[in-house]
């Protein structure tokens, strides 16, 4: 019985530690300037699979606009959005890679201020990874039970 209980206990363990270094969703927010006459860039490194949202408003003194647009990892543009201001969009991830994010202010001659977040959720499988994981630690419940029981 002692030792059925020890290894409940490492189980346990080592599967909560197993989630406590795999992040299920990685999210950032940012401020930066673009400056009049530049473009700026923010490159996301991507799995295959991932879900991706992408957010931002731009603040300028007189337009709140600037051009932006996601080139893919062989550098097209897989989104194009013109002259916007406000961006909500989604995607999920095709190919492993680096995929950035283009803010063009090149037609200005104010600077913009661009005020980003975006969240990547991991995939593996086609499954969410924190579903997965959840999967994972009921089976190995399970299965102590089943051996306790056993016993």
């Amino acid at each position: 019985m002692t030792s059925l209980r020890k290894y409940l206990a490492c189980s346990i363990l080592a599967v909560a530690l197993v989630l406590l270094f795999i992040p299920a969703v990685r999210a950032t927010a940012e401020s930066f300037i673009v400056r009049a006459g530049q473009e700026k860039t923010r490159a996301l490194n991507l799995a295959t699979e991932d879900h991706v949202q992408i957010r931002f408003t731009v603040t300028g003194q007189a337009a709140n606009v600037l051009d932006f647009y996601i080139a893919d990892p062989n550098g097209n543009e897989m989104a194009t959005f013109g002259t916007t201001g406000n961006v909500n969009y989604a995607f999920i991830c095709s190919q492993e890679s680096e995929y950035n994010l283009h803010f063009s202010n090149i037609a200005s001659a104010e600077d913009k201020l661009v005020s980003l977040d975006y969240e990547v959720q991991y995939y593996i499988f086609g499954m969410d990874q924190m579903l997965l994981l959840t999967l994972i630690v009921v089976g190995i419940c399970v299965n102590a039970v089943t051996v306790f029981i056993a016993m």
